[in-house]
């Protein structure tokens, strides 16, 4: 049994010396950096803007008369057409007080029709002096007032109809039906909190986000104008709730004119169609806007430094010096690269890994990429053999 770990453990010794017996570091100097080249390519970023999801025309349903309801006509959810019946109050009184209207509509005419002959029976027997002028005036006034009785009573006659009809609550638009939250039997009136429910047009939806004030600015200074920022505005697409991108791309239609002192930002409109009707009113999702750019720079985020919210990164000179340059980076990024948009060009050289590790003027062995990950590989199976060889020579011990 000793003499069986004795060869294994020399056969581990051999393989750690061959391997450099860095103790689990990579087997290159501490000057070895990986190097990479910038070049110009083309990118697409996409930047995301949280968003909420509204009907064309979300419509509360409020009664307008008091009542109980007797009968729901829809479901939730259910499609419904405008001017659609969605309920109905109990109507017996508002059905009386119309019935009752009607007889003094009736009333007044009979009273109108004789006011009427007498007045012109009045007239004739004027005209043979027959009466005066004061029992013609009489008549006159008489006929006058039937006449306004009449317009009182008939409008009294479409204030009970009106009532009535209100008892049959319809669609004022065509969409989906909301929440029912009353229940047939419930007392409702104009004054409830709650309305019976909502009827949300939901055949296109208007998306709503925000912008900042100087990504609004910096949108409109390039394009001449805001509104001609909208015109040129390019699709925006719709992350659902769900993580999913919903199919259809929408369209940015109106920006704000009032920028909110609270957040320094703008609400943005965009429209979306909605065929399938999978977008449903008050939900939640996130506007992606995409970024392309042909003549990006790309580089890695590891490849840079953050002071002071300035950006830098070391440059490697001719002579394998390295420089730490300031840079600009675009705003927006994917979470692995930045797009450079000053301080460095295509063609110079820059450290992408490690630069932690480095110091303004410190010289270094440029290696690839490829290089530097193999000798990392390198580095973890030898960490692998010590760790066996450690456990072996501790299970050993025990016994």
């Amino acid at each position: 049994m000793r003499k069986n770990f004795y060869l294994l453990a020399t056969t581990i010794a051999v393989m750690l010396v061959s391997c450099g017996g860095q103790q689990g570091k990579p087997n290159f100097g501490d000057n070895e950096f990986a190097v990479r080249t910038a070049s110009v390519q083309s990118t697409e970023l996409e930047t995301s803007y949280p968003a909420t999801i509204k009907g064309v025309q979300d419509v509360e349903i409020r009664p307008k008369v008091s009542g109980f309801i007797t009968k729901l006509c829809v479901k939730e959810g259910q499609a419904v057409k405008k001017g659609q019946l969605l309920f109905v109050l109990d109507n017996v009184t508002y059905a009386a007080a119309a019935r009752q209207a009607q007889a003094a509509v009736n009333a007044a005419k009979a009273q109108l029709n004789t006011a009427k002959l007498t007045y012109e029976n009045n007239e004739k027997l004027a005209e043979n002096n027959v009466i005066g002028s004061y029992e013609l005036q009489s008549a006159k006034n008489t006929y006058e007032s039937a006449k306004a009785a009449l317009a009182q009573a008939e409008a009294n006659y479409v204030a009970a109809k009106q009532n009535l009809d209100f008892c049959y609550v319809t669609s004022p638009a065509s969409g989906v039906v909301g929440e029912l939250p009353y229940k047939v039997g419930a007392l409702v009136s104009a004054s409830v909190q709650q309305p019976l429910t909502t009827v949300s047009d939901n055949s296109s939806m208007q998306v709503y986000f925000s912008m900042t004030e100087k990504d609004m600015m910096s949108m409109a200074k390039a394009a001449g104008g805001i509104n001609a920022a909208i015109a040129e505005y390019p699709p925006v697409k719709l992350k659902l709730a769900d993580g999913s991108v919903y199919a259809h791309e929408g369209h940015v239609a109106t920006v704000s004119g009032v920028i909110d002192p609270a957040t320094g930002s703008t609400s943005v409109r965009a429209d979306f169609i909605n065929p399938e009707r999978l977008l449903k009113s008050g939900a939640s999702g996130s506007i992606v806007i995409p970024h392309k750019n042909d003549s990006a720079i790309l580089i890695p985020q590891g490849a840079v430094v953050e002071v002071q919210n300035k950006t830098f990164m070391f440059v490697v000179g001719a002579d394998n010096k390295v420089k730490n340059v300031e840079v600009q980076v675009y705003p927006d990024n994917d979470g692995k690269n930045y797009i450079i948009t000053g301080g460095l060009k295509a063609g110079d050289k820059y450290v992408s890994i490690g630069v932690s590790a480095l110091k303004e003027g410190m010289e270094i062995k440029p290696i690839t990429e490829e290089q530097y990950n193999k000798k990392i590989k390198e580095a973890q199976e030898l960490g692998k053999i010590q760790g066996d060889y450690g456990k072996m020579k501790e299970a050993f011990s025990g016994k």
